[in-house]
């Protein structure tokens, strides 16, 4: 089954039906057992009053008018539902509520022996439901077991005939129609009103509430699911290229998050992107100059002397380096701009760092007073190209007067380089920190891919730091590479 809505909902509908049935049996088993306490106790009344009745009958050699006048008198005392049988199961007689209810739907006959060879069959009926009792009177205490009220003089309260009789009045005609429905009257499948719930009429409830609440679980489990679908077409029409699409991500739960998730991940893979096609395009274009010199170089070098000669080949020599360090730094700044971290960070000193790229391009260190050490967290030969590129930049555009300053502001560690150049004007000293963006009147010749700059902002950005360039007092530019002082629970956060 390929849709997970249907699993979700197949699942919950068996678990459903699990709880169903398995509450049920536990249900009809309580039932059974309380059934039968309540027959033991029913019969056991039920034979007492029997050998009650024995005493106040005449004998069984007594005539059968007798018999039968005396059991339809007693029964009209007390106004219970029976009959008495000879030995050989003849009906002798019977009480008229015997015969008025001989017909009641779950009406049951509990037969009684006698010692005399007669028997007594009590005709057991449903009880009246509650709503039968008068308002504000509780009802008297009954014979549970029969069914029938209690018992009482003739003509007193609670008798034949009393004013309390729980019978008697509009009540007792209403039970007696409600007590005579037939079996073409009333399903046998409906349960009976006030009764227990038996058999077919049991599982019938438990049917209907079973597709109840299966019914009413779809709509739920489908619209969870939908969101889901939702989600995978948008991941789908991502993957076909539509890099800036985004899916809804509206809602607190665990869909909301993965869709928020997955936003996040399509955006930083859509900078990525971009950014390597920029990448792609700026180096494509920047590649055309050293080829298109090449070329012409090795055109000219067969007809050349032995000065020009030379000359051409220096030129060979020189775009050769350029490509190279063109396709180095392409690479490097490719790796920046992956997700995925390598391994590489080491504890780095960077006082000997900036000490050996300082003498390196031939700039003074200054460093504060009483500063011996400075450990960062750090895979080393990024640190080390950050600073040398700035170097570097110094070197090429600012001058032979060029110094590298340290200094530790509150949680930062800052190294500048210095220089006594032209400087950068305000409105280009953001723009400088892009790939191949070079200042007007700054040619191929002096050096450089345009590269340089970036990559010390991407260095930075992948410790949080940040590099800055502003004006030095007295001419020239600060370039100011800045990272947090305790580098390893800023990357690790």
């Amino acid at each position: 089954m390929r849709s997970l809505y249907w699993r979700i909902y197949l699942t919950l509908v068996l678990l459903l039906a699990a709880f169903a049935f398995g509450s049920a049996w536990l249900f009809q088993h309580q039932i059974e057992q309380e059934r039968g306490g309540f027959d033991a106790v029913s019969r056991e009344r039920l034979t007492a009053m029997a050998l009650l009745l024995q005493r106040a009958l005449p004998s069984a050699d007594a005539p059968r008018e007798v018999q039968a006048a005396a059991i339809g008198e007693w029964g009209q005392h007390l106004r219970m539902a029976f009959e008495l049988l000879d030995a050989q199961g003849n009906r002798i007689g019977a009480s008229s509520l015997f015969d008025r209810r001989q017909d009641i739907l779950g009406a049951r006959n509990v037969e009684i022996p006698l010692q005399d060879g007669r028997r007594i069959e009590f005709l057991r009926v449903l009880r009246p439901p509650p709503g039968f009792a008068r308002a504000g009177q509780p009802p008297p205490p009954g014979n549970p077991a029969v069914g029938e009220p209690p018992v009482g003089r003739p003509g007193g309260p609670g008798g034949p005939g009393g004013a309390g009789g729980r019978f008697g009045g509009q009540e007792g005609e209403d039970w007696e129609r409600m007590a005579r429905l037939s079996d073409s009257a009333l399903p046998r499948w409906l349960p009976v009103p006030g009764g227990p719930l038996h058999g077919t009429s049991l599982i019938l409830v438990l049917l209907v509430l079973f597709l109840g609440v299966a019914l009413g679980a779809f709509p739920v489990v489908r619209r969870l699911t939908r969101r889901l679908e939702v989600l995978k077409a948008g991941v789908l029409e991502f993957g076909a290229g539509q890099f800036s699409h985004r899916v809804d991500d509206s809602g607190k739960d665990e869909v909301a998050d993965l869709a928020r998730s997955f936003n996040r991940a399509a955006g930083q893979i859509e900078t990525l992107l971009r950014s390597h096609q920029s990448l792609l395009a700026n180096a494509s274009h920047e590649l055309r100059s050293p080829l298109a010199r090449l070329k012409m170089a090795f055109s000219m070098l067969d007809a050349a002397d032995g000065v020009q000669r030379q000359r051409l080949q220096d030129e060979i020599h020189t775009n050769i380096a350029e490509l190279d360090a063109l396709v180095e730094e392409v690479l490097l700044a490719s790796r920046l701009d992956s997700v995925q971290r390598n391994n590489l960070d080491t504890d780095v000193d960077l006082l000997p760092l900036a000490a050996e790229e300082a003498a390196r391009a031939g700039a003074e260190l200054d460093v504060p007073e009483g500063l011996s050490s400075v450990r960062i967290h750090a895979e080393e030969r990024l640190l080390r190209r950050a600073l040398r590129n700035l170097l570097d930049n110094a070197r090429r555009y600012g001058g032979p007067d060029i110094s590298v300053e340290m200094t530790r502001p509150a949680g930062w560690v800052e190294l500048a380089v210095c220089d006594r150049g032209p400087g950068v004007p305000e409105n280009m000293r953001e723009r400088v920190f892009e790939a191949f963006f070079r200042l007007p009147g700054h040619a191929e010749q002096a050096g450089g891919v345009g590269l340089g700059l970036s990559l010390v902002r991407q260095i930075a950005e992948r410790y949080h730091g940040r590099v800055r360039c502003e004006a030095r007092p007295g001419g020239g530019s600060r370039f100011v590479l800045s990272l947090p002082e305790r580098l390893n629970q800023a990357v690790s956060a």
